[in-house]
């Protein structure tokens, strides 16, 4: 069997898919993207795909050393965002020619499911009391927030009041045993992020992710100490290697490999092996699009320190083109009592709808992420 051909596809509301085509007739399809960098991206995969055109797609191992590698600049979102889509598509063109999932050649199930959970109240989160609620009695356990909008390095205590209110909120509405995350998104600093998580610890968050930026690591250690509350990041991390100095320190409880970003499903596989011989966690990160969210599950599925799973349905950056849209099976991502199955169909275990994607793709889109701004001008951390 050898590679073809390939196609991308830009899809709203700000997704790439990529499908891979080979002589045997079997495609597989996968998801390269950088939110608000899909035409960078894209340009990225067109290098790489010159090296796989006539390559035997089932060689992934080979084929990932060799994209990242051999090019003398390794890493990066852009180049491991690139590879990343490539390498799922080829995990689900091996599936679909072995007949199988992904995760019976990645070691057999460790679970028949795995939690979820959904986002609420978008990038300035108000009334997320009704909104957990809601999400509660639809089904779910868990949600996932941003905990604050704009901070600045040394900022305004009603700040840290409101995002205290807004998870106080949520605990009341939803009662002790729901999940709460709340997303710091790397919009806050050290000195601040060291308030908020004291002042949030008696709400028992499920988790605190973000912090502060991977980039600042090193605070990470000091801002434990004030809570002991879950710490969780890893989301703009890549490779073994952007997570191996995180794990060595001892700071970090939840890890957030995102499957689209850190270099796919086998990368990520490696990854989560490495997390668990430092008995840390797995969440992976997936607020993307539904192939994102396939390859994610397979992960899930083979990997026993997986603990919950991100995944976009509804999520306020979706409106007016969801992942569901994309599948023919929308059945696939079924929740039942917080979780969902894993699907079992062969390769990525989901059908894309090329003819939707196609259609969609005509009209692209050029998504880019918000530019966030102090009240005295300076850059504020989106």
């Amino acid at each position: 069997m050898k590679i073809t051909n390939y196609a991308l596809y830009q899809v709203a509301p700000r997704w790439l898919f990529l499908k891979i085509e080979t002589n045997e007739g079997i495609s597989g399809w996968g998801e390269p993207i950088v939110e608000g960098r899909s035409h960078t991206v894209e340009a990225c995969v067109h290098e790489l795909m010159d090296y796989l055109i006539g390559k035997d797609p089932c060689r992934i191992e080979d084929h990932f050393q060799v994209l990242y590698r051999s090019g003398f600049y390794r890493g990066g979102p852009i180049l491991m965002s690139a590879i990343s889509g490539i390498e799922q598509a080829l995990w689900d063109i091996k599936g679909k020619f072995y007949t199988m999932p992904v995760y019976e050649m990645l070691g057999g199930k460790a679970r028949d499911n795995i939690r979820v959970y959904s986002w609420i109240g978008g990038d300035r989160p108000q009334d997320v009391g009704a909104a957990a609620k809601e999400k509660q009695d639809a089904g779910f356990t868990a949600i996932k927030m941003n905990g604050t909008e704009e901070m600045n390095y040394i900022d305004s205590y009603s700040k840290v009041d409101a995002a205290v209110a807004r998870v106080a909120a949520i605990r009341e509405a939803t009662g002790n045993d729901f999940g709460i995350g709340i997303d710091f998104h790397g919009r806050v600093h050290k000195a601040m992020a060291k308030v908020l998580v004291k002042e949030l610890e008696p709400y028992r968050p499920m988790f605190i992710e973000e912090p502060v930026l991977t980039e600042n690591m090193e605070a990470f250690n000091e801002i434990a100490r004030h809570t002991t509350t879950p710490l969780a990041t890893g989301e703009r991390n890549y490779t073994r290697w952007g997570f191996k100095q995180m794990l060595i320190d001892g700071s970090v409880d939840i890890i957030q490999p995102d499957l689209s970003h850190t270099g796919g499903i086998l990368e990520a596989k490696k990854i989560a092996a490495m997390a668990e011989a430092f008995d840390v966690a797995v969440a992976p990160h997936a607020p993307l699009g539904p192939i994102n969210l396939a390859a994610s599950l397979q992960l899930d599925a083979c990997t026993p320190n997986c603990i919950i799973q991100e995944q976009s349905l509804g999520i306020h950056y979706n409106k007016g083109s969801d992942l569901l849209d994309y599948l023919i099976d929308h059945s696939v991502f079924k929740y039942v009592n917080g979780s969902v199955e894993i699907p079992s169909g062969p390769g990525l275990g989901v059908e894309i709808n090329e003819e939707h994607v196609k259609k969609v793709s005509l009209e692209g889109h050029s998504w880019k992420n918000p530019v966030w701004r102090h009240e005295d001008g300076t850059v504020a951390e989106w």
